[in-house]
Order: C-alpha cells, then structure tokens, then sequence
C-alpha cells in the first residue's frame, strides 16, 4: 500500500462534516481562565455573602435604632481605632503564640495517640475513653478549671487549648489511620521499611486529609477556648479586650474585635492551611466527573 492509499484511507475514516486535520472540541486542551476571573469565582461567593450580610447589619440597626445594635459605620470606626492604635497587633500576638503553643502540644500528642489507636486494639480501648470524655467536656469547663489549676500564668492558656483541642485531633488521625490502605502496610511490612521511612513515606501521605481536618476543627475549638481563658483569667490578649468592651457596654468595640478575629481566622485557613493541605496532596489523582 502506498503512502497516498494511507492518507486517503485516514481521509475516508474521519467523520462527515468535520475538516481533515481538525482537533475535536472534547480533545482540544483546556484553556485556563484569566486570573481575574479565577479570582473572582474563588472569592466571589463569599465577598458576595460578607456585603448581604453587612447589609441586613446595616438594616436591622436603623429598624432598631438601638445603642445595643450599632450600625455598620459605628463597628468601622470602632475597627479602625483598634488596628490604628497597635492595640490590636500587640494583643493578638499574645493570643496567637498561647494558641499556637496550645495547638502543637495537641497535635505532638495526637499523632502518637490517634495512630497507636488506628494500629493497636488495647491502645485502642484504653485511650478510647478519654477521648470520649474530652469530647463531651465544654470548653468553658476547660478554661474554667485551667484557671483554678495553673493562675495567670503561661501554662495556664497552653494546657487549656491541649485539652479542648487534643481529643478532635485524635479522633481524625484514628479514623484516618484506619482507612489506610491494607496493601501498603503490607508492603512496607515485605519491604522492611524502617519507622521514619513509614512515617515519612507511608502515614503522613496517606493522613494528610485527616491531619488538616483534624487541624481545623482543632484550632476552632482553640480559638473559643483561648478567648474563654482570657476572660476569665488573664490581663491581656483578644479575650481580655472583650471583657474590658464588654464591661463597658461598648458593643460596637466588641463586634470590632470579634470581626478582626475572624478575618486572622480567615487568613490561617485561606492563606495557611489550604495552601499546606495542596501541597500536601498534590500527588493525589484529581476526580473530573
């Protein structure tokens, strides 16, 4: 067969109506998305959700027309005062480092625990119920006896954060670890793998997802937890900020700070842990149906 019997044949063979040589619209490659667009799809929704919700504020505040409900421009000009003056940067350096002390002493002990549970039936029984019974206590309960216990000091407002966000960490590396495949324990079993090369390799890749999970319901129950503790107990940080507003009937100084912790809160979750949580599983196959 000549070079022009094979041309005509893979003429012959394409489809009635479509050019020879063209590539059809289901095979051609996806073309990305302006960055302006992907921005505004991925932060549409919730700017969309911020202004609604600024809005039925702002309503709600001239229907009422109360010095217990102020309007939209009270809480701004609040929430400017706080961040020009440095009080806000200077406190909440306070509350992050008792928060982050708090978290990576739940974590360290987490891991160790979750996965002695995921892989041992007696670890498993014997922790099983305390984690019940830290999931069961409130945090205000947490904050309360952590004041009693530890006074004003530092270890005060780290204890208490470990031990209200501990047990949800737990929880997640265990169901985590059990959900592991069967095959790559057994692997690494017939391949003599060392323990960091298990750890390494093996069960941070494959806990990932439950390690973030796990880390973003820990840090919320940190976050309600560390703002109790300094309430309560302590004379400085973004809890004890709130007290004085509170005490003052300041509500517009309250909702102030409570809205500047929520956008830190904001900022670890976008910023931080999503960014962490897709490098973590950038080997993972993406579902497209």
């Amino acid at each position: 067969m000549t070079s022009t019997d094979t041309a005509a044949g893979r003429t012959a063979a394409a489809p009635a109506g479509r050019p020879t040589g063209t590539v059809p619209p289901a095979e051609r490659p996806a073309v990305p998305a302006p960055p302006r667009r992907r921005l505004l799809r991925a932060a549409g929704p919730a700017a969309l959700f911020l202004v609604l919700a600024a809005l039925a504020w702002q309503l709600m505040a001239v229907l009422l027309d109360s010095v217990l409900v102020p309007t939209v421009g009270d809480v701004a000009t609040e929430l400017v005062g706080i961040v020009v003056d440095g009080s806000f940067a200077e406190q909440l350096g306070i509350t992050v480092l008792r928060v982050a002390l708090g978290f990576a002493l739940a974590f360290l002990v987490a891991i160790a625990v979750g996965i002695a549970m995921g892989r041992n039936e007696f670890a498993r029984r014997f922790f099983e119920p305390a984690v019940l019974l830290g999931l069961t206590i409130p945090g205000l309960v947490w904050a309360l006896l952590c004041v009693i216990w530890f006074g004003v000091g530092l270890a005060n407002p780290v204890i208490a954060v470990a031990l209200a966000s501990a047990p949800a960490l737990v929880l997640t590396i265990y169901q985590g670890v059990r959900s592991v495949d069967p095959d790559l324990l057994e692997m690494a079993h017939v391949y003599r793998f060392s323990r960091t090369t298990r750890l390494r390799r093996l069960w941070l890749p494959a806990l990932a997802p439950s390690l973030f999970a796990g880390a973003r319901l820990g840090l919320s129950l940190g976050w309600k937890v560390i703002v109790l503790v300094e309430v309560f107990g302590m004379s400085s940080g973004v809890g004890y900020q709130l007290n004085n507003a509170f005490a003052g009937q300041n509500v517009g100084a309250v909702l102030a700070w409570t809205l500047l912790f929520a956008v830190v809160m904001a900022v670890l979750e976008y910023g931080v842990l999503q960014g962490l949580e897709r490098r973590a599983s950038r080997w993972r196959k993406v579902v497209s149906v």
